[in-house]
């Protein structure tokens, strides 16, 4: 009596390969390592047919099992995965020391937080020139801006570059706060009622602005005018406006030009720089220097 045939697998054996885990030797079309469990389908050399799932030789073009074309079922090729984005960099406010060393770092977790003397995110208790809610800093798409809050003293942010005045401005240079005032054109002077001309200096152009030194009390001191074609020098030692008790000035600290009928501060490669008073919000940049109360500090982006 003959021996039956073994029975025959339906599919054809697919090609033997390895497992990528425990090296055992695997045949046929087993989708999973009889030893370890590790799935075979991303190991198996050749085409993978993803239709019925058969691994076949590589440059097959259809699957002998199911007829697939592995133009239509085989995997498609992909683009690279982009990279991941990268994490965003929390922002700091660095405090400086007298040195202008690093002495404290606070990280601005939040869109928005507070600097003050008390009852705000970043605290200076002893500070008396700090009032309690002083600033805000606000952080958004990468950009970081700082509002005053009413404070008693202000807000003030180093110039990084030349700066157009407006009416009201506020500027630091070295310890003397001076305003800026836009006057206007004057206009003709009305006639004395019996018709006299009155005698006056002979100026190459009217006044239409001001700088003022201005007081604790916020009254005005010293005034300097300012007209169309006129530039300011302001300094310690050297300059039309000078300053020989304020050590913290440098012999030459900045200049105010005219620019048509505009005027523009500019440094003179002073020492202390210049700074304006935050009126509303404005961009503080990368390495930017704020000073609020006695405390100077720096912003830390990216």
């Amino acid at each position: 009596m003959a021996t039956p045939d073994a029975p025959k697998s339906m599919a054809a054996p697919g090609l033997a390969v390895k497992c990528p885990s425990c090296n055992a030797p695997v045949g046929g079309d087993l989708p999973f390592c009889g030893q370890c469990g590790t799935r075979l389908s991303q190991a198996r050399a050749g085409h993978a047919c993803l239709r019925c799932g058969r691994v076949n030789e590589q440059g097959s073009k259809f699957c002998p099992a199911c007829g697939a074309a592995f133009a239509d079922t085989g995997p498609q090729p992909t683009s690279p995965a982009p990279p991941a984005a990268a994490g965003s960099v929390t922002p700091h406010i660095a405090l400086l020391d007298r040195t202008g060393q690093v002495a404290q770092r606070f990280a601005l977790h939040n869109a928005v937080t507070t600097l003050g003397r008390s009852g705000a995110e970043i605290n200076f208790p002893d500070d008396d020139y700090l009032s309690p809610l002083h600033a805000q800093f606000l952080y958004v798409d990468g950009i970081l801006t700082v509002r005053d809050l009413g404070s008693k003293n202000g807000t003030w942010i180093y110039l990084d570059e030349p700066h157009k005045l407006s009416d009201g401005d506020l500027l630091l240079l070295g310890s003397q706060i001076l305003r800026f005032r836009r006057l206007g054109y004057p206009g003709p002077r009305p006639p004395e009622q019996d018709q006299t001309r009155r005698l006056g200096s002979l100026t190459p152009a009217a006044d239409i602005a001001n700088v003022a030194q201005v007081r604790a009390d916020g009254s005005p001191r010293d005034l300097l005018t300012l007209s169309p074609g006129r530039a300011i020098r302001i300094g310690r030692e050297q300059g039309d406006w000078q300053f020989p008790y304020d050590s913290s000035l440098s012999a030459l600290h900045a200049v105010i030009r005219s620019e048509d009928a505009d005027f523009v501060i500019a440094d003179a490669g002073s020492r202390n720089g210049i700074a304006i008073a935050v009126r509303g919000e404005r961009r503080v940049p990368p390495n930017g220097r704020l000073l609020a109360g006695d405390q100077m500090l720096r912003a830390e982006i990216g």
